[in-house]
C-alpha cells in the first residue's frame, strides 16, 4: 500500500518554480532517502508532503491532500525540519508535556527512554543543550509519536560525527514497528545508507532517479582498472569514471559482470558515489 503519490507535482517559492513536476510513490514500512543538491527542491518536497505548502498536480499522503485536510494527516505524521523549532525557554519535560497535550499518539514512556539514552535530563533547559543535544530531542520527541510516517528534514544538519551516530542509532530504535515509513532529505549519503530502503535523486526540481537498495546492489558496479585495460573498460559502456591512484574507477549500470571481473575486482558503488555520477551527468532514470 502506498503512503505517498505524487504525480506531477509542482510549486513555486518566491515566484520561482521549486518542483518541476514530481512523479514519486512510497510504499508503506520503508525509509526513503531523499537526496540532491542545495537547490534542488528537497526541503520544498518534504514540507508539501506534511501540508506546509501548497501544489498543482496530485498528492496525497497517507490517503490525504497535505494542503486541505493538514489537521488530520499530522495525526498521523511526525515531522522535523531543518531548523530547530523548540522554544530555548523550554524545559525537556515541559517539551514533553506538550506533546502529550497535543498529539494523542505521542507515547512519553518510549521518549523518556529515549531521552535516557541520549543523556538528556528531563530538567534541562532546551537554551542550555547544545546544538546536537537540540537535535536529538527533537528526534526523540517525532520518534514518541506512534505515527504512520516519519518526515525529518536534514536532521543531522551540520553536527559531528558523534551526535550523526546516536542520531541514525535512535533512529534505527524507533523504527520498524509494523508498516511505519520514514521519508529522510539528508547530505549525510555514506552515513545513512545502511538504513535506507529505497532512495531518491532530486536534481532541479525533479525526481531523475528512485530505485531501492536491493536494486541497486544488483545493478550497478563499479572497477579500478589499470592503465593498460583502460580502452577495453571504456568500449564496454560505462556510465561514469573518475580518477584514482593507479588508474581509473568506472562504474556500469547493468555491464557485463563476467567481463568486467576479467579487468579488476569488483565492488558495490556507495550512495555518495551513484548519486554523484547519475546528477552530474543527468543520467537519471528508475529501476
Amino acid at each position: 500500500m502506498s503512503c505517498v503519490i505524487a504525480r506531477g507535482v509542482r510549486a513555486t517559492l518566491g515566484g520561482q518554480p521549486a518542483l518541476k513536476g514530481i512523479d514519486l510513490e512510497i510504499n508503506e514500512g520503508r525509509v526513503v532517502g531523499v537526496m540532491g543538491l542545495n537547490g534542488a527542491g528537497k526541503s520544498t518536497l518534504l514540507q508539501a508532503l506534511v501540508g506546509l505548502i501548497p501544489v498543482e498536480g496530485e498528492l496525497r499522503v497517507l490517503g490525504r491532500d497535505p494542503w486541505r485536510e493538514r489537521p488530520a494527516l499530522m495525526r498521523e505524521v511526525s515531522f522535523v525540519a531543518d531548523v530547530a523549532v523548540i522554544p530555548r525557554w523550554l524545559r525537556v519535560s515541559q517539551a514533553l508535556d506538550y506533546f502529550d497535550g497535543v498529539h494523542s499518539a505521542f507515547d512519553r514512556e518510549r521518549t523518556h527512554e529515549l531521552l535516557e539514552r541520549s543523556g538528556l535530563g528531563l530538567r534541562d533547559r532546551v537554551g542550555t543543550l547544545s546544538k546536537g543535544m537540540i537535535a536529538q530531542l527533537q528526534l526523540a520527541l517525532a520518534i514518541g509519536v506512534d505515527a504512520r510516517l516519519m518526515v525529518l528534514d536534514e536532521p543531522t544538519l551540520g553536527l559531528d560525527a558523534l551526535y550523526r551516530k546516536r542520531f541514525f542509532d535512535m533512529l534505527l530504535a524507533g523504527f520498524a514497528r509494523g508498516t511505519q515509513s520514514v521519508v529522510i532529505a539528508t547530505h549525510e549519503l555514506d552515513e545513512i545508507e545502511h538504513v535506507l530502503t529505497d532512495v531518491v535523486f532530486l536534481a532541479d526540481g525533479r525526481v531523475v532517479f528512485q530505485c531501492t537498495s536491493d536494486e541497486l546492489e544488483e545493478r550497478f558496479v563499479e572497477i579500478n582498472v589499470h592503465p593498460e585495460h583502460i580502452e577495453i573498460a571504456r568500449a564496454m559502456g560505462p556510465m561514469h569514471e573518475r580518477p584514482t591512484i593507479g588508474g581509473n574507477i568506472l562504474m556500469f549500470d547493468r555491464g557485463e559482470h563476467d567481463r568486467l571481473s576479467l579487468l579488476g575486482e569488483l565492488r558495490r558503488p556507495s550512495v555518495a558515489t551513484l548519486f554523484t555520477a547519475i546528477v552530474d551527468k543527468n543520467a537519471g532514470g528508475s529501476c
